[in-house]
């Protein structure tokens, strides 16, 4: 017999052989590399499979017992270079470090190496080159920087959103930011002045306001803080004045040189220097704030042992290229009350308000109108001696505040807030419009965490036991000031605006609503627990102090709303009171956003049923 070759048989054996041989060769390649990579690390056992334990070594071993066969045996991550899990962690956002902290002890204590939030700070902000300050200075500078940003929300136009502003690069973190007529300015925490500017767009009013920051500038370095016209309406601020150390050379023939303290003052619209005043070494300044009228402007400053000196200014000639020498005087405040030690200031256009480091309150009113407005009368007012300070009685430590044009707030160290001066709008919270002659508590909100007051309304950023932030606001809602009570509110309302989680302060102007965000790990809450022998008989609910110390407050309260509720005479009233009801209630956010999405629901409802045939009420 012949045998007779297929054509294309021989072929294919061949390249099937070859590709089983090729296989069999990687394969024996792979397992020489397993072996060699088993004998290096000394993780060698009797299976092939190596498998890296799940949970910690120090919670006890997984769930289930025992190990399925053909999967080898577990290994700790214990066992791996502590450099290595800290630099495979590092490439992690800082929401997943976070979380990944919380999951044991011992990622907890991976995650919070110094070691890892370096490398994540250098790649958050790869020019930062110095550490910061502080107990944990790598990870404190990591979260300022991931935390940052400047959100704001018009109140013009039909868009009616949060949006953020462009973030500088060069930023470390930020501290404070002021906005102006045309431009936004920010703090860093290392003293770097940026320059916002703003893209301007014109409105369906034909009004002109900026959408959003788009660029920036460095205006200086060396920057300790900053201040410009103390009224709301941001048209008035026409120069920025910046609190800055600068070197300054020394005695002529030397080479050595000192740091002194200056004052410089920036044209807002440009960001050009036009005037600089330089103080004596010896002296040493941490806070500037500005009263009065431009042609008498007053400068405050605040030096680091607590002592006030001020010094005046004509604005209208700043422009003029002259130098001329201001006389720099010690503050009546700090003349007469020479044992007091100043640790922060407020002004507005007439008034000035100081808290020492006691937490007393003393006031400087410059204006009868604005006197009355405060308290009541004109019986102490001296219109010849306007520096002369004056104490406000209070109940405990004043930790920080806000003053307004005729109002003010304060936050005492039980994280409780007083409101003081004109109500006509209901900007002081209190359910009414009646004038507060001295300060009085609201005592459905506590421990705030920022709170401003403006020229007919309040706000108030506080934050609720869920972690999530809230903005209240009360008084005149004109002009969109309160998104979602355009008719305003005598009581603090929750806003319908979408808070940042990181939100520290807040700002409002004409056209927008500022929020700044930057998370400080050193910041924290200064808040002390009431006393119980203070809570009992208060007639209010107090947060975090329950029911058993205060039997009755929430009773009253409830008998209080549900008349109110009464007195209203139609359902659509009624269903308003009720929401500003569950306002005023110290509820979660979760909570709070139910029962409002609950009411205009039942609003909606009864509105398309249309009225109908009265029926007898209880």
């Amino acid at each position: 017999m012949v045998w007779e070759r297929q054509p294309g048989q021989g072929g294919q054996g061949a390249r099937r052989d070859e590709g089983r041989s090729r296989e069999g060769t990687g394969r024996m390649v792979r397992r020489s590399r397993r072996q060699k990579l088993q004998k290096w690390t000394g993780l060698c056992g009797r299976e092939e499979g190596l498998r890296v334990k799940r949970s910690c070594p120090s919670c006890g071993p997984e769930p289930g017992g025992q190990e399925k066969k053909g999967r080898g045996n577990p290994i700790s991550v214990q066992l791996f270079p502590p450099e290595l899990v800290e630099h495979i962690i590092s490439f992690l956002p800082v929401r997943d470090v976070i979380a990944l902290g919380q999951t044991c002890h011992y990622f907890h204590e991976v995650c919070d190496a110094e070691g890892v939030w370096r490398r994540i700070c250098r790649r958050l902000s790869p020019r930062l080159r110095e550490q910061g300050s502080g107990v944990r200075p790598w990870k404190r500078a990591a979260i300022l920087n991931y935390t940052k940003g400047l959100y704001f929300q018009a109140f013009g136009g039909r868009r009616r959103c949060l949006s953020k502003s462009v973030a500088p690069l060069l930023a470390h973190g930020y501290r404070r930011f002021l906005p102006t007529k045309d431009h936004v300015f920010i703090l860093d925490y290392v003293g770097t002045l940026f320059f916002l500017k703003n893209a301007l767009v014109s409105s369906t009013l034909g009004q002109i306001q900026w959408k959003r920051a788009c660029r920036y500038v460095v205006l200086c370095r060396g920057a300790k803080d900053f201040a410009s016209d103390p009224r709301c309406d941001t048209v008035y601020r026409k120069y920025l004045y910046v609190l800055a150390t600068r070197e300054q050379p020394g005695v002529v023939g030397t080479t050595s040189s000192r740091a002194c303290d200056c004052v410089e003052v920036y044209l807002q619209s440009s960001g050009q220097r036009v005037f600089k005043m330089t103080f004596h070494h010896s002296m040493s300044f941490k806070q500037i704030v500005l009263v009065g009228q431009e042609t008498q402007r007053a400068l405050l400053l605040l030096t680091e042992e607590g002592k006030i000196y001020s010094l005046v200014v004509n604005e209208t000639q700043l422009d003029q290229p002259r130098s001329y020498t201001v006389q720099l005087a010690l503050r009546k405040v700090s003349r007469c009350l020479p044992h007091l030690r100043v640790t922060c200031m407020a002004s507005n256009q007439s008034s000035t308000l100081y808290i020492t480091d006691q937490g007393g309150v003393y006031f400087e009113v410059h204006t009868p109108g604005v006197y009355r407005d405060l308290f009541g009368t004109l019986q102490a007012f001296d219109p010849l001696d306007q520096q002369m300070p004056l104490a406000l009685s209070l109940p405990a430590k004043i930790l920080f505040c806000a003053l307004g044009y005729n109002h003010l707030g304060l936050v005492d160290e039980f994280g409780r807030i007083f409101m003081q001066g004109n109500n006509r709008y209901g900007q002081l919270g209190t359910g009414d419009k009646m004038d507060r002659g001295e300060p009085t508590q609201v005592h459905y909100l506590q421990c705030p965490i920022a709170l401003w007051c403006g020229l007919n309304h309040s706000l108030v950023l506080s934050q609720g036991s869920d972690f999530s932030k809230e903005l209240l606001g009360c008084g005149c809602g004109a002009g969109g000031r309160l998104p979602g009570w355009p008719k305003g509110s005598a009581s603090f309302v929750k806003l319908h605006v979408k808070v940042p989680l990181c939100a520290c302060s807040l700002c409002s102007t004409r056209e927008c609503l500022y929020m700044l965000s930057s998370h400080d790990i050193e910041h924290y809450p200064a808040y002390r627990d009431l006393p119980a022998s203070r809570v009992v008989g208060s007639p209010e609910p107090s947060l975090g102090t329950g029911a058993p110390q205060d039997p009755g407050g929430a009773a009253r309260a409830c008998e209080e709303y549900l008349s109110q509720i009464h007195s209203c005479p139609t359902l659509q009233d009624r269903m308003e009171k009720m929401k500003e009801i569950v306002g005023w209630m110290p509820l979660m956010a979760a909570q709070k956003d139910f029962f409002w999405e609950a009411l205009d629901m039942l609003q909606r409802a009864a509105g398309s049923v249309g009225p109908g045939p009265s029926t007898p009420e209880s």
